[in-house]
Formats: structure tokens, sequence, C-alpha cells
């Protein structure tokens, strides 16, 4: 039977989530596929607990240094056999119908390269929050993917092999010569950058599935400092890209950079810097006010929420925040619900 699906997995020192991000690609409803593990030079357990599985649609594949996340995929793109590939990080959860779903959606739309589904939020610990990535699902042209990344993560995007194919190149500065799709000199910013291209140099689609398919977990902590990478290599992305989509730039540069600069505000916020929430805020109002007549509640929320942080005492600011976050977990699955479609939750 020929393999209809091949899932990549890259794996580096996640011993403590990988054995039911795996778990949870084996109990998938469509069968007929392949687990790529990509370890790259994982330190810790976790190759050990990938090995442990005994199923015959799992394939290890090991690097022999520790290249990145972008590395790490290409490689398991080039292994792959499957007409569709499906990533999946190796701290993430998938629902079981995801690639059932995506399956049928790709096979019934041949104008869509890229397939991604909606995502719900899990806590470090596994525990589901009853909160959603939300995005527009249709209709996706280059600068509103620029601007707002509706695919969200990496654990949410199917594609067509063809679609990869389109957007292949070979490594610019490797003596072995090989295949790239994700550019291997990023970091971080790898997922957008590739979207991106996809989407403005190729006449393929993207579309999302209104089902929050996808298990995102929130990692624990991190460092203000890491913040300014993830600019810095956003910014590396939008030069880049200037190269081959120089009109989509022009006419949505300043508000993309508005839009991620949110972003960063609020991931400033999820690490309990306020005040660094607040520095980005104001730096994106100020890059365009336009972010607040175009999303207002989001912004607004965001807004609010960096210096609800700052000023008031922890305790204060995380009830405030529990209640915040449950009003609008419950709105968002109302308009799921809207959708027609049914929220699951994760066992």
């Amino acid at each position: 039977m020929n393999t209809k699906m091949s899932v990549i997995m890259p794996v580096y020192n996640v011993e403590k989530f990988v054995k039911q991000a795996i778990e949870s690609v084996l109990s998938q409803t469509l069968e007929n596929f392949e687990l790529l593990i990509v370890n790259d030079c994982a330190t810790d357990n976790s190759l050990s607990i990938c090995q442990s599985f005994n199923d015959n649609r799992i394939r290890i594949i090991n690097h022999p240094v520790n290249r990145g996340l972008a590395a790490a995929r290409n490689t398991g793109i080039r292994h792959a056999i499957g007409r569709y590939v499906a990533f999946i990080d190796s701290d993430d959860i998938w629902h079981p119908s995801k690639l059932e779903l995506h399956t049928k959606h790709l096979n019934e739309n041949p104008n869509i390269g890229l397939s991604f589904s909606r995502s719900s939020f899990i806590s470090f610990e596994g525990q589901p929050l009853d909160f959603y990535q939300m995005p527009k699902l249709t209709d996706i042209d280059g600068g509103h993917l620029l601007c707002r990344n509706p695919v969200g993560n990496g654990s949410a995007p199917v594609l067509r092999r063809s679609a990869l194919n389109d957007i292949r190149f070979a490594h610019p500065t490797r003596k072995e010569a090989y295949s790239c799709y994700f550019d291997e000199e990023f970091r971080q910013s790898e997922d957008i950058e590739c979207w991106f291209r996809l989407i403005t140099t190729t006449q393929w689609t993207m579309e999302g599935l209104p089902q929050p398919l996808t298990y995102y977990r929130l990692n624990h902590g991190g460092l203000s400092a890491n913040l300014m990478k993830q600019l810095a290599s956003w910014e590396q992305m939008v030069s880049r890209a200037r190269t081959y989509a120089p009109q989509v730039l022009k006419k949505h540069e300043k508000t993309a950079r508005a839009y991620q600069l949110r972003y960063l505000s609020r991931q400033a916020i999820r690490i309990g810097d306020g005040k660094m929430a607040v520095k980005l805020v104001t730096q994106a109002l100020m890059t365009s006010p336009r972010i607040l007549l175009d999303e207002t509640s989001r912004t607004i929320t965001t807004l609010s929420a960096a210096y609800l942080q700052w000023i008031l005492p922890k305790f204060c600011y995380q009830y405030c925040e529990y209640l915040g976050q449950k009003v609008i977990g419950q709105i968002q699955k109302y308009k799921i619900a809207r959708d027609g479609v049914k929220t699951a939750n994760l066992s």
C-alpha cells in the first residue's frame, strides 16, 4: 500500500514530552502514514524514548551534529515518501482526526498547497487551557500571512509534497549538495519564512480547517533577550523577502512589523516582563496605529494586559489574567460552535 502521508518530527532534548507527541501520531484515525523522527543530536533521554516504540511506521534519522529545526525538517522531507507532508514539534500533541481531516481537505481541493488547522493551547504540564488560536481560514494572501501568520505554529500545517518541491532550493554554502525547503540560516522565523515564500512565489493557496486539531504547548518562562533575538530573526526574514516579494513588502511591511511587535509584547506578558511588554506594544502602535483600527479588541487587550502586569502586584494581575482568559475562551468556543465544530477535550 502506498504511503500517503509523511509525518516529520524533529527531536532535540524533549524527554518530558516526546512520548506523548509520538503517541498522538500513532493514535491517528488515518493509519496510512510514516513517522520520520529526526534526532538532532539530543543529549538527554529523548532518543532512547523514541527507540522504545515498536511500530514499523516509525523511522529514526540521526543528524551527526546539531543543525537546528529547519535543517531537521529538511532532512525529514528529503527522506519522506508520502504525497502529503505533515510537521509536528516534539512537545506538541495532535487530535486523533488531524491527519484524516487534512487528507480529505487536500484531496478535495487540488489548488491548496498548505492546509492548517486551528490550535488549542495546553499548559507546560499538558493540561487543556480552553484557549485557542483563531486565525483567518480562507482568502489568505501574502500580506495577511506576513502580518498575522494564520498557520500559527509548526505543528498545524500539512503540505503537498509537490508544493514543497516548488520552493526547493540547493543549500547555498554547504559543500555537500542537498535540497532545502526551510532556510537553514534561520534558527527562528523559519516557519513564516517558508510559508511566505510558498504563497508569494508559487500558485499554491493555503487554507485552514475550523477544528482545533493541534494542541500547542506553552513553555515555561523564557528570557526577554530571546524576544529581541526573535525580532531580529523576523527582520532578517523581511530583508530576505524583499528580494522575491518586493511589492508585498512595500505595501505591508510597516503594518506587519507592528503586528510582530504586538505579538512579542504578548510573549513578554506570558514570561512576566510587564515593562518589556509595555515597551513593545507602545512601539507597535507608534510603528502603525492602524492595528488599533484593524484589530481593536486584540490590540486594546494586549495594551491593557501589558500595563496591568507592569503596574499591579503579581497575584492581582494573575487573577485578572485568569478571568480574562476564561471570558475570551468562552467567546472562542462560541465561535467554534458557530462554525459547526465540536471542541474535543484532550485525553
